[in-house]
């Protein structure tokens, strides 16, 4: 038996993405709408609710739209928009969130996809929350650096066409009026009070990102050690296949990385992970300073977006977890 998928908003960058990850799969059908009827709410429709799943690549208003065409009791739901993350009624799609996290995926017609770089955060964060290392209403910030491919078509058509005036920069900040949209998941999934200090950034390179969590260990309750969250984090994703901790030699040796004669080395390249579902955490600390610097590594359009959504679906459909990635 086969499952048939539709992907609303298969031209789109994750869309696309999705589709060739599923397209050599025996156990799914992929099923699209004749690009003429595309804007026909009609044609949606029928399309929306005779799928077994229907994955929303779509900007959020449009997935909120195409949520309220499905009738069918039936169909199961993964959006990999903002629309519905903090949604009481929909389940976070971030397995190894939690325990029971799985199982709350599993039973669910509507998962939400979460945000690339709330993956990164929220895996650095919750578990160090959860251990009472870092106090819930901690004012945690979070530096973090993609790929412009997360920008979407807009963004690729700018750093990849020639750059207009003004617009060759290799490196740009954004989000600075603090309200980027994946604070709210960032807050609520990791049980903080209050919303982090997100600060976002993008790099002329197409995919691949590092989320950074800074911490003063020293101001901290009980002043921990950098080895002791390493081994928090370490017991939490214990049994991971997707989330690695990077050991205490790991990190060690390329917290020593140092400029060579072929140039700088990077002690940690944001493409590392390119093209895999996989998620790298590094804790990289001074005991003599009471500081830490955590690093997620993952793939944007992996882990933080397509990679994700057909783990999700995997586990919505009870296939292996694991299938197509």
């Amino acid at each position: 038996m086969t499952h048939t998928v539709f992907i609303d908003g298969e031209a789109g960058t994750t869309g696309l993405q999705i589709r060739q990850r599923l397209a050599d799969r025996r156990d799914l059908t992929l099923v699209s709408i004749d690009p003429a009827k595309r804007k026909d709410p009609e044609a949606r429709a029928e399309l929306l609710n005779s799928a077994d799943a229907v994955v929303l690549c779509l900007p959020d208003d449009a997935a909120r739209e195409a949520v309220d065409l499905i009738s069918s009791n039936s169909v199961r739901v993964v959006d990999p928009s903002t629309a519905h993350r903090v949604a009481p009624d929909w389940a976070f799609g971030f397995p190894e969130l939690a325990k029971g996290q799985r199982a709350a995926i599993s039973a669910s017609k509507r998962v939400s996809n979460p945000g690339c770089y709330s993956t990164g955060f929220i895996a650095l964060v919750r578990p160090l929350v959860d251990a009472g290392i870092v106090p819930a209403d901690w004012p945690v910030s979070c530096n973090a650096v993609s790929g412009y491919t997360g920008g979407g078509k807009g963004l690729i058509a700018e750093m990849e066409g020639a750059a207009p005036e003004g617009a060759s920069d290799a490196y740009r900040a954004y989000g600075l009026t603090l309200a980027h949209k994946h604070v709210p998941e960032m807050q609520l999934c990791t049980g903080l009070t209050h919303p982090p200090l997100f600060a976002p950034s993008v790099g002329r390179y197409a995919q691949g990102m590092i989320v950074e969590v800074p911490l003063p260990l020293w101001a901290l309750p009980g002043e921990p050690e950098p080895e002791d969250l390493r081994r928090v984090l370490a017991a939490y994703y214990a049994d991971e296949r997707f989330v690695e901790v990077a050991t205490e030699a790991e990190c060690a040796e390329l917290a020593q990385a140092r400029a060579g004669a072929a140039g700088y080395v990077a002690a940690v390249d944001p493409e590392a992970l390119n093209g895999t579902n996989q998620m790298k955490l590094f804790v990289f600390g001074n005991p003599a300073r009471g500081q830490v610097r955590l690093l997620a590594l993952l793939d944007n359009l992996g882990k933080g977006a397509s990679g994700a959504c057909i783990q999700n679906l995997n586990l919505m459909l009870g296939l292996e977890e694991g299938a197509g990635l």
